[in-house]
């Protein structure tokens, strides 16, 4: 379970065992050790009910996901959750059961979404069971984390 005093956490979403959809796992295993000690990093399979736990009482959580593919594997897209709600084409395609704008709304419906509520998003390209991360994907890696890295640090 999370610590639940974290001020700041990042989340890496996914099923590694899937192909692309481990890119937010790969993405939060790539930060270990350059975001400041008092930023949690953890990693999930992306349950809803797990999710919502882990949004609660932080002040800031950053979400790193792969996204449907949509012709651009391995880009990398940021939204503010906070702000407005995650397009539905990018996120209505889940592995892991009730996709991720989803579980931003519920946080949201039930009050529960922390003050700041960022989501990085990585175009997936291959789901396929048993899968190693795509290699547009793998190299969008580094990318998502070192914006993430930076956003936090600024």
């Amino acid at each position: 379970m999370a610590d639940e005093g974290a001020a700041c956490r990042v989340i890496g979403l996914g099923n590694p065992d899937r192909g692309d959809d481990g890119a937010g796992r790969a993405v939060a295993r790539w930060l270990a050790g350059r975001l400041p000690p008092e930023v949690e990093i953890l990693e999930r399979g992306g349950e809803a009910a797990d999710l919502l736990a882990c949004l609660d009482g932080v002040a800031a959580v950053y979400l790193v996901d792969a996204s449907a593919p949509a012709g651009a594997p391995g880009r990398v897209r940021r939204f503010d959750a906070t702000a407005a709600p995650l397009p539905a084409e990018g996120f209505a395609f889940s592995t892991h059961g009730l996709g991720l704008g989803e579980a931003v709304e519920l946080a949201r419906a039930l009050g529960s979404l922390p003050p700041r509520c960022v989501v990085y998003a990585i175009e997936g390209q291959d789901f396929t069971p048993g899968a190693p991360l795509s290699p547009a994907v793998a190299a969008a890696v580094a990318e998502a984390g070192g914006k993430l890295s930076r956003e936090i640090h600024s």
